[in-house]
């Protein structure tokens, strides 16, 4: 599915640095073409494509699909699990104990708007002790694009290097923008605007500050396709952290169980 097997030396010493690495077109057409087809047939995304335009711009996110979790997989979208890609980049940054924690698929039409600079992990602004002790843990995202993006249309937007920000309460974008922490990073904070072929992966720190553009009326592409898969250092269940359906065990690698065996989210995780 993937046209490399591991990251480089110099993959990861910019990821580290900026809290990001684009891996532009490395799934095969052959994967681009099997993930494309899952993702549209999925039922929700099916239902999605069949709303009028007056239908979509009522919903709460306009001309936005996201479905969380995605569990009925076909064998594009199960090899993202623990491809060798996959399995070396999360050895290389988290180590060998790490879980799966959720997938989503969304889809974008012309006139989505657009979400704003955030981060994705969620220790950081809860104080109950098991988040304090949990924050500085990884939290990763590996975010597919089979369909590609140009800039400014539905595309990705990353601030590098604020992963490296403490992670206290008064952080902010605005600020992060203005420059009151480039001194504690050691290098200028500001906006990098990324393009992606069909076929790319992002691997994002969560904690790197991210947003996405709108997709204008005029796009010349149709509809942006997006898949996030995100693993988490061991430790306690994450918000999103999800219950694992039992096909997903059946016949499962020991290595896939590994991964696997962790409590899902509950009210009662955190406390």
């Amino acid at each position: 599915m993937f046209r490399i097997e591991a990251p480089s030396v110099g993959d990861l010493t910019v990821f580290h640095s900026a809290g990001y690495i684009v891996f532009p077109a490395v799934l095969t057409d052959k994967g681009i073409v099997g993930l494309t087809d899952e993702i549209l047939s999925h039922e929700q995304v099916i239902d999605f494509f069949s709303n009028t335009d007056e239908e979509h711009s009522k919903l709460s996110k306009p001309y936005r699909l996201s479905v969380r979790n995605w569990n009925n997989k076909g064998p594009w979208s199960d090899q993202l699990f623990d491809a060798p890609l996959v399995l070396a980049l999360l050895r290389a940054t988290i180590g060998e104990d790490f879980h799966f924690c959720h997938s989503t698929l969304a889809v974008s039409l012309r006139g989505a708007g657009p979400i704003n600079f955030h981060q994705d992990h969620h220790h950081w602004k809860h104080s109950n002790p098991v988040n304090l002790v949990e924050r500085e843990k990884s939290y990763i995202q590996m975010l597919y694009y089979p369909s590609g993006f140009k800039r400014g249309d539905a595309s990705l937007l990353v601030i590098p290097g604020s992963h490296q920000v403490s992670p206290t309460d008064d952080v902010t974008p605005e600020k992060l923008l203005q420059g009151e922490y480039n001194e504690q990073v050691g290098q200028e904070l500001k906006v990098e605007y990324l393009e992606a072929p069909p076929g790319s992966m992002v691997f994002l720190n969560a904690r790197t500050f991210h947003a996405v553009a709108p997709k204008p009326k005029d796009s010349p592409q149709e509809y942006r396709l997006f898949v996030n898969y995100i693993f988490k250092e061991a430790g306690p269940p994450h918000r999103h952290t999800q219950t694992i359906p039992p096909e997903w065990l059946r016949g499962a690698s020991p290595e896939r169980k590994k991964m696997f065996q962790r409590e899902p989210y509950s009210p009662e995780s955190w406390h």
